[in-house]
């Protein structure tokens, strides 16, 4: 089902002839002892366990990964410090996708302070974990909104299809607001779900969101296959254009279904019909744009 791993050094891979410098623009890092992982299943093999840089490395590695993006796992300000403290002594770790509680507007000075540190490059609430669909929408929320972009933060916008419209009208509300879409907004895959979730998105990407080609494999369950993904991933790449485009591996989520080189050989396989200029933008030059990344 697999291509063989890329040719790769120091940071580097060649795609198709090409060297790429390839950005992993979605991963984390955890200790589960700290104990503010509430969606953590107990004594899950694959999750329950730590995981850090040391980890990550020989992936990264093999796959001449050189950059990547740290993303929050936890609702709270201590993640967002320990991330940036992992950040700090990491080199490959060049942006932070941080946390704050939007619902308390006394931690603006919080988020104006950790908005100094250079690697803060976004922030994440925790959307898909929240009862209240409707909740980005609320009236004392939305000074959050409006704090990331006086602070030049962008948002990390993590949910489910059925909040693609309260996302559309979030961001129709904040137009300034720079936005990428985690993991496609999580198709149902396993089910067949498609037609919903591709005639949202695409309404959708009309905002001038980015997304991020990440979370699929876990979205569509065991044995999962290329056939699978495509229409998936061609729907995405159509819409956003890879432009807007950039993969993510999401580990150690990934691992639930996949290794880290296995999801990146079935990304690269999914784009291998785009030239080189775009496959460049997509694995690299997309989350750089975004983020602000130095190269």
């Amino acid at each position: 089902m697999m291509t063989g791993p890329p040719d790769s050094f120091a940071g580097q891979a060649t795609m198709g002839g090409r060297q790429v410098e390839i950005v992993d623009a979605h991963q984390h890092f955890w200790h589960p002892a700290r104990g503010d992982y509430g969606w953590m299943p107990a004594n899950d093999p694959v999750l329950s366990r730590p995981y850090g840089p040391t980890d990550l490395a020989p992936a990264l590695s093999a796959a001449g990964v050189s950059q990547t993006v740290l993303v929050q796992a936890a609702p709270s300000l201590h993640e967002t410090e320990y991330l940036l403290g992992i950040a700090d002594a990491t080199p490959h770790v060049a942006a932070v996708v941080g946390w704050i509680d939007f619902e308390d507007r006394g931690q603006l000075a919080a988020l104006q302070r950790l908005a100094r540190h250079p690697k803060l490059k976004a922030i994440r609430p925790m959307i898909q974990d929240i009862p209240d669909d409707d909740w980005m929408l609320r009236d004392d929320v939305q000074w959050a909104f409006e704090a990331l972009i006086d602070l030049d933060l962008r948002f990390d916008a993590l949910g489910f299809p059925r909040h693609i419209s309260r996302f559309q009208t979030l961001l129709t509300r904040h137009p300034s607001l720079r936005c990428v879409i985690d993991h496609c907004l999580k198709p149902q895959i396993r089910d067949g779900a498609f037609d919903d979730w591709a005639e949202g998105l695409r309404a959708l990407a009309r905002t001038g969101a980015f997304c991020k080609l990440s979370g699929l494999v876990t979205e569509a369950g065991p044995g999962w296959t290329l056939d699978e993904l495509r229409p998936y991933v061609s729907h995405v790449l159509d819409i956003f254009g890879p432009q807007r485009v950039m993969w993510g591996s999401d580990w150690p989520v990934l691992r639930l279904r996949a290794e880290y080189q296995d999801w990146l050989d079935a990304a690269q396989t999914l784009t291998a019909h785009l030239d080189a200029t775009d496959r460049a933008r997509v694995f690299g030059g997309t989350a750089r744009a975004f983020y602000g990344l130095e190269p």
